[in-house]
């Protein structure tokens, strides 16, 4: 798709049509400071990105508070906000993607619809403090709440757009005189005194958003600005039209004094007792019975005690009358208290069960399990690559938000290559021994994980924007290349491939760094390559605007084109099963996966399963004839390609999570507080989970989560806290 251009006098006479990685396809939104785009990354993930004005781009304060609004998104990104994929404020034009949220803005769905219901309104005004709860917990001030900064999405609403907030280590100054808000929607002190905006300001504008979505207009309403913070200031809110049973709340909320106003927690326990529909446990699924049964739906006498949010929030200890199967019952139970409580909360109920869930300390591994019941008799660990410090604390932080991040790992025979902020190290599998740390630069993070060609263990880093290739059994490097001028880089088979802006690609021999070929494939103005385990071929798909998927199959050590089809849909290849291709199929208004497309190449036969339900951003597995998919919103699906028809399907309550993987027996899966989960692939029942791995910063959550490896019966994760950590997939049920 051509890059959107602006029309008008005084706009760029064309917008780019990269940031970074990221090809930009659509125009989302358009404000005053810059452009938000539809684009995705050189995986297909959908992503939005705000690239900046050229004008604005020019002016070093005004990319002062890029850089501010950068570090305030990351710092919350979160379940209530749109996760920071990546940015880069010095570019020439700044930008920022964020995770692509498909729904409304609260302003869109209000002047499509007219306001809300009652119903709605509270589960809008409980998912809005949430966020704010978590907002304000990293010590960042939004600033700029209103309709059109709210996402409808399906799990809840998302505050989006920090451009103006302001961390409370923030070196910048609001300017005497200038006031920086939305006038219809700030508090009192924004107008008075704006230089002691604190927390209590979101909360008044929570309480003009919730006017908003119950009556179509502002508690203070006029045609002009000035207007508007006269009534702000002095006069009472217009309540008409908001519910008898939520008006007091709001009217609270809409205090004119900071300290009179609700905080975020006490608006979560107004409004459950607002009304008893109000439940938060809507979405739990169903516990585990001490026999490995699942309850009915209604919860039948056999089914074990459950943590419920208001017990993880308060503390207060679950009634249990077997004291010591509480730990196992309480972890069994973690999906479903991370849907309705705080990362902090969860740790506090994880801890009643006496287990802190965290990783070894250092670059020492430890037992977290007893023998294993395997044949091969596996004991799981935990290990921590980032190497020991003064203190016993690991050097450069060890992940939830800190330097070393998640660590990103290959499977190599008894090795795990494993890359993480500022290292790349290998792990012995059997018991977790850190065999060899090699530092990357300052700053530098792995793009993804290390691939696995031509005998070494090939490295792209984000930020150096260079290939490393390493001996695995040593880790030196056997040979480098710059990769900055190229926009897609791929690994098939033995070869690197990679893809310059013009549309040519260069096949490089992954064991010596040479080049072996260079040249265009035909039918593909710019072809980015995938490839699966197994295959000898890599793929290149463009979906085109008649709504086709073209779809090119090469040879990655030659270049040469071997077939070439054109499918019906907007289609994304997964991976391949005994030859044929499988697809997801993009339809509705948000782009969702509706369907799985098996397409068989030998005899081009194409077989199409429609999804029951359609998936939000789904990522796939595909283990022989069956596809597993993993929603945005936690939702797993189960398709059978071969009889043509959806398995099962089961809510895990997992926001976010990895891509699945599976070994036949079970589906895993990581969530974003570092646990691994373990899905039976033929009933589609949860049968087990590892404990919390959130690390030192729990309050903040991880936007992006690499697959767990599945491996001969063993299952290898890396984790929020720095940690990685391997356990026995035979028995889910045991860890």
């Amino acid at each position: 798709m051509t890059p959107q251009r602006n029309t008008g006098a005084g706009a760029e006479a064309e917008l780019p049509e990269y940031a970074g990685h990221y090809r930009l396809e659509s125009c989302l939104g358009s404000g005053g400071m810059g452009v938000v785009h539809l684009a995705r990354s050189t995986s297909g993930m959908k992503v939005a990105v705000k690239v900046v004005h050229a004008e604005f781009a020019r002016d070093p304060e005004f990319r002062g508070r890029f850089r501010q609004e950068v570090g305030a998104a990351r710092k919350v990104s979160g379940a209530f906000t749109a996760p920071v994929v990546d940015a880069d404020p010095e570019a020439e034009r700044p930008w920022m993607a964020t995770l692509f949220i498909p729904g409304p803005t609260l302003a869109e769905q209000v002047k499509r619809n007219g306001p809300m219901d009652s119903g709605e309104l509270r589960r809008l005004m409980a998912g809005l403090a949430e966020a704010l709860r978590d907002i304000h917990r990293v010590g960042v001030v939004h600033r700029d709440l209103k309709p059109s900064n709210v996402l409808l999405a399906e799990d809840g609403p998302k505050v989006i757009d920090f451009g103006i907030s302001r961390p409370k280590d923030s070196e910048l100054r609001t300017e005497t005189g200038k006031l920086i808000g939305t006038p219809p929607f700030m508090a009192p002190e924004q107008f008075r005194r704006p230089r002691e905006v604190g927390p209590a300001a979101d909360i008044f504008a929570l309480g003009s958003v919730m006017v908003h979505a119950a009556t179509g207009r502002g508690p203070f309403d006029s045609d002009s600005p000035y207007v508007v913070a006269y009534q702000v200031v002095h006069d009472e809110p217009d309540l008409t039209g908001v519910p008898a049973n939520l008006a007091s709340l709001v009217g609270r909320c809409l205090a004119k004094e900071p300290e009179d106003r609700p905080t975020p927690d006490e608006l979560m326990r107004e409004l459950r007792s607002v009304a008893a529909s109000y439940d938060t446990q809507a979405f739990i699924p169903s516990q585990r019975t001490t026999d490995g049964a699942q309850p009915d739906a209604g919860g039948a006498e056999a089914a074990e005690p459950q943590v419920t949010g208001s017990q993880a929030e308060s503390g207060e200890p679950v009634s249990d009358p077997e004291p010591s199967k509480r730990r196992r019952r309480i972890r069994l139970g973690l999906a479903a208290v991370a849907v309705v409580t705080s990362v902090a909360a969860l740790a506090t109920a994880l801890a009643l069960g006496g287990d802190d869930g965290a990783g070894g300390t250092g670059g020492t591994a430890r037992a977290t399990g007893g023998p294993s019941s395997s044949a091969a008799d596996f004991t799981g660990w935990t290990a921590t690559p980032k190497a020991p410090a003064a203190g016993g604390e690991a050097r450069d932080g060890g992940g939830g938000g800190g330097e070393g991040g998640v660590p990103q790992c290959a499977y190599d025979a008894r090795r795990l290559i494993c890359a993480q902020t500022g290292l790349v190290s290998a792990l012995d599998t059997s018991d977790g021994r850190v065999l060899w740390r090699r530092p990357l630069g300052k700053g530098d993070r792995p793009r993804e994980a290390p691939a696995l060609a031509g005998g070494l263990a090939l490295l792209v880093t984000h930020s150096g924007k260079r290939v490393e290739a390493l001996d695995p059994a040593s880790g030196e490097v056997r040979w480098t290349r710059d990769v900055s001028s190229y926009e897609g880089v791929a690994t098939a088979g033995g070869t690197l491939l990679l893809t310059a802006a013009d549309g040519t690609v260069t096949g490089v021999d992954a064991g010596s760094g040479q080049e072996a070929w260079s040249g265009r494939v035909p039918g593909q103005s710019r072809p980015y390559f995938v490839a699966f385990p197994k295959d000898p071929l890599a793929y290149a798909t463009t979906a085109s605007d008649d709504g086709r998927t073209r779809i090119t199959a090469v040879d990655p050590a030659t270049g040469e084109v071997r077939w070439e089809r054109s499918l019906d849909g907007t289609l994304t290849l997964v991976g391949t099963a005994d030859g044929a291709l499988v697809l997801l199929a993009e339809g509705g208004e948000y782009g969702k996966v509706d369907a799985v497309v098996r397409y068989d190449p030998r005899g081009r036969d194409t077989r199409r399963i429609t999804l029951n339900v359609p998936l939000q951003q789904a990522r796939a597995a595909v283990r022989d004839e069956r596809v597993y998919l993993l929603a945005f919103d936690g939702a797993l699906v189960a398709v059978d390609t071969g009889r043509a028809e959806q398995s099962w399907s089961l809510q895990t309550a997992v926001s976010r999570g990895s891509a699945p993987v599976a070994d036949g027996a079970h589906v895993y899966f990581s969530a974003a507080d570092g646990r691994l989960l373990a899905v039976d692939a033929d009933a589609g029942k949860l049968v087990g989970q590892t404990a919390l791995r959130l690390g030192a910063n729990g309050g903040e959550v991880v936007s992006a989560l690499p697959a767990p490896r599945a491996v001969d019966g063993r299952v290898f994760a890396g984790a929020p806290d720095g940690t990685v950590f391997g356990v026995d997939g035979t028995d889910p049920a045991d860890w």
